[in-house]
Parts: C-alpha cells; structure tokens; sequence
C-alpha cells in the first residue's frame, strides 16, 4: 500500500497559492511538497505497473495535519503486508520519525478585582512553579542520548492562557505543551515526568523501521545512491508500523512544508514513480 495526505495546511501570506507555478524544475504552491508531489508520483507508478501476482492499493487520505483520521479509517479495513509512506524525503529512505504527545496543566486562581490582592489570587503567577519545572525538563532531555537519526527528544511551551482582564486576578492559567517523544519513549513516561498536575490531551507514537526488513533492504537495491535517515516531524508511518505492517517512508525533494514558500522538485517526482513501481513489481513476486 501506498500512502500519501491530501489535506494540506493554511495558505497565509502565500500571493499565489494554487498557482501551480513551473519555473525550471520546480512547481511551487501549497501542497506541491506536502505532498501533492508524492501523490502524483504514487497515481503515477500504480497506472504503469504490470499485472502482479499481489495487490497494491493506493491509500489517498485526509487530516494527515491533524489527528489522521484518514489512516486510521483505512486501517479498519485493510492490512497490507507492506507499505511506503510517500512524504517527501528527497529520494532518502526514512527509517524513523518522532512521535508527540500534547498535555495541558491547569493552574486554579480566584478571580478578585484588582485592587483587592487581599482576596484575589493570581493563577498565572500561581503557574510559575510549572514554568520552571518546564524550562529546567526541556534543559534535561537535550542533554539525553540522542537517537542516531532523531536527535534528543524536546518539548515546549506551545501557549499560556490566563486571565480575562488588565483588572481582574486571574481565575485559572491554563499551559498548553507539547513533547517529542523519541522510538522507546510513550506518551505515558513523558506525563509521568511532567507531574501529577499534568493530563494527557493527544498523543500519537513515534516510528522506526528496521534497516534489515525486507522491504528496506529491496529500496536499497533500487535506490543505491539513498541514504538512511530520520525525520523530526511526525507521519502516518507510525500508524502502520503500530499495525504490526513493515512500512518505509519514500518521497521526492523539494522544500516549503508549512512555509510561505513552498515547492517540489519534478525529476525527483519522477524518479520516486519509477522506484515505486520497481519497489511494488519486485516485492509483490516476491
């Protein structure tokens, strides 16, 4: 099984979004990297290939930018024995990408007018405590062993939310953060870690693929110059490696995923075509 998003991200501060603008070896608009690319390449290899002895399913989903719904909804129904992941990664093979996992703390105040400190309490003050802990946690898992493709994992503040007016005490504060969590690490060791004030809102799991697994080694064959490789941000990869299924994550170069600038290189969304169709062909008579 191929997969490959169809949902892309906001289209702010883009003068010409859904232009589809060539200019050498590049088309640029939203989407064309992330991965509008890789869904042309995969449609692509799926109408050239020949009669096989197995079945090979194109999976073109949505809400890939947010909970991946899509994914979740084809795994219900299908359980391919393989699968390639078709985020871009400039014709690299990717073995392994972070998860997160999103946790909110609420700090309790009382809402008092501001003059009355005498009944007031201020929750965002009353959140400085997290705050520390979060700054000097952040500080910790830098310093970790790092993962050979991924790094160290991290966290971070995403948003505060507290208080309602110039004079008013805060009634509550509430910490919006999110942490990477590395292959090893769970959502439920990252909470423990954050304190019993913490609550766990979404989580989804980080991915590794085996360089020895089968489908890795048959990629390698036909793309002898890739290298091996991780990426940060998170992909549906991790729902199909989760599934018990050996998955791969295989793509075009380009640049611009979440940018205001955003583009897909043309040769290297053929080239990713011809390696799925030879990735499909040899493994399915295999």
């Amino acid at each position: 099984m191929f997969n490959a998003h169809m949902d892309t991200v906001g289209v702010d501060e883009m003068p010409a979004p859904f232009s589809g603008h060539v200019e050498g070896n590049r088309l640029y608009g939203r989407g064309a990297y992330d991965m509008k690319g890789s869904l042309a390449a995969a449609i692509v290899a799926l109408q050239s290939l020949p009669p096989l002895p197995g079945d090979v399913y194109l999976a073109a989903v949505a809400d890939e930018e947010f909970a991946s719904l899509g994914t979740e909804e084809v795994l219900r129904h299908f359980r391919p024995d393989a699968a390639i992941v078709t985020e871009p990664t400039g014709l690299d093979l990717c073995l392994a990408h972070k998860g997160f996992a999103w946790f909110a703390i609420t700090v309790p105040g009382r809402a008092a007018h501001g003059s009355r400190f005498d009944l007031g309490i201020d929750a965002n003050l009353a959140a400085l405590p997290h705050l520390q802990h979060l700054a000097q946690l952040d500080q910790d898992l830098r310093t970790r062993p790092p993962h050979p493709l991924l790094g160290p994992p991290s966290l971070h503040l995403a948003t505060i939310h507290g208080g309602t007016a110039w004079s008013t005490y805060a009634a509550s504060c509430t910490l919006q953060i999110e942490r990477r969590l590395l292959p090893g690490e769970t959502a439920a060791q990252a909470l423990a870690e954050l304190g019993p004030a913490a609550r766990l809102v979404f989580a989804r799991p980080p991915y590794e693929a085996s360089p020895e697994s089968a489908l890795v080694q048959l990629a390698q064959r036909i793309l002898p110059a890739a290298r091996i490789t991780g990426q940060t941000p998170w992909f549906d990869a991790a729902l199909y490696a989760a599934a018990g299924i050996e998955t791969l994550i295989l793509g075009p170069a380009g640049d611009g995923a979440h940018a205001a600038v955003e583009w897909v290189d043309l040769p290297s969304v053929e080239a990713a075509a011809q390696a799925y169709i030879h990735i499909a062909r040899d493994f399915c008579q295999t």
